[in-house]
């Protein structure tokens, strides 16, 4: 070892102890606490959340806890997986007690930049937002961060679980979110395996109750199932959110009469999450009789992002207002639209 940095115990000469940070070995000052810890990475206290030791530290008690030797830390932040209102609709929907214009969610993944997104946000009339959490980047504290663009003070986030495969890795990060940014409205989401991105109900339902219990908010992303989403208002659900089809495909709808089953069963908001390509599809689940829509890759991926959002929040206020008014029966013959009598 250098010399001046022979150990003394578990700190060094030099005064530094060894800790794990984001997953990286780090030497720091002995004695320091979490709040100047961060400040020497140079990220604002407000806009991160620390965990240390798998325990979330609340933000006022930064300043009061110090690092010790051998101390895990993860240090996250919101990344991109005026009130905006929709216009040209003025019924609203509420979760959690909590009301909203817009019926369109968008997430904030795969866009080529944060400005992109953020026009594209605007551009959809969205009210709300999902999130991912993830570790702020320790080598470059100045990085852009999402919150730079778009203002959680104008716009609802909603922190998800994307990529979350066990029922114990979404709760960590959603007990983080709501330290980061104080929110306990969330979106939960439990994968089963990464080739279809499918739900793991099991897992799912479990995160539900802990969270529940927790005083989380959660609207919950789940397979097409009626019986399911019963089960899920019964567990501490907010809002069921069935997937139209595999996360990223752009299917659209693949079973009409399951999500019809789950609207009718349910007294919650149910959101089609998952599988809209286009507009015609967000409108056609807003026909059905759903709260809303909530889409990323169809956006962010679309040639045109920004002209996509509009579309996407026209498809969404025509699907509702033709479910408001109620389609015309069908017939097996035609009907013709002049009446008959009085025909030279």
């Amino acid at each position: 070892m250098p010399e001046g940095k022979e150990r003394d115990g578990s700190v060094t000469v030099d005064g530094s102890i060894s800790i794990r940070l984001n997953g990286e070995h780090r030497r720091v000052r002995s004695g320091m606490s979490l709040a100047e810890l961060a400040g020497e990475l140079g990220f604002p206290p407000e806009k991160i959340a620390v965990e240390r030791n798998l325990e979330v530290v609340p933000r006022s008690t930064l300043a009061q806890v110090a690092v010790e030797d051998g101390d895990e830390l993860e240090i996250v932040h919101f990344v991109g997986g005026g009130d905006v209102v929709g216009q040209g609709m003025t019924d609203s929907w509420t979760v959690a007690d909590r009301t909203f214009h817009s019926r369109l969610i968008v997430g904030t993944g795969k866009y080529k930049d944060f400005e992109q997104n953020a026009a594209a946000v605007a551009a959809s009339g969205a009210e709300i937002v999902t999130v991912a959490v993830r570790r702020v980047n320790v080598s470059d504290p100045k990085a852009p961060m999402l919150t730079d663009y778009i203002d959680p003070k104008k716009i609802t986030y909603l922190p998800n679980t994307a990529g979350c495969f066990t029922g114990e890795e979404a709760i960590r990060t959603l007990r983080l979110a709501r330290e980061a940014g104080g929110w306990d409205l969330v979106k939960l989401e439990v994968l089963g395996e990464a080739r279809t991105l499918y739900p793991d109900m099991v897992e799912t339902l479990r995160a539900t109750e802990v969270l529940a219990k927790e005083g989380f908010k959660p609207m919950v992303y789940c397979v097409d199932d009626p019986i399911a989403a019963k089960r899920l208002e019964d567990a501490g659900a907010v809002a069921i959110m069935p997937l139209g089809a595999p996360i990223g495909s752009g299917l659209g709808i693949q079973n009409r009469v399951t999500i019809r089953l789950i609207v009718e069963g349910t007294t919650l908001p149910v959101l089609v999450d998952a599988g809209v390509g286009t507009a015609s599809e967000a409108a056609e689940a807003m026909e059905l009789g759903c709260t809303g829509v909530l889409m990323n890759t169809a956006i962010a991926e679309a040639k045109d992002p920004v002209l996509m959002a509009r579309a996407m929040k026209a498809g969404v206020e025509a699907g509702r207002m033709a479910y408001l008014a109620g389609r015309m029966g069908k017939r097996l013959y035609a009907d013709p639209s002049s009446p008959l009598a009085g025909l030279i």
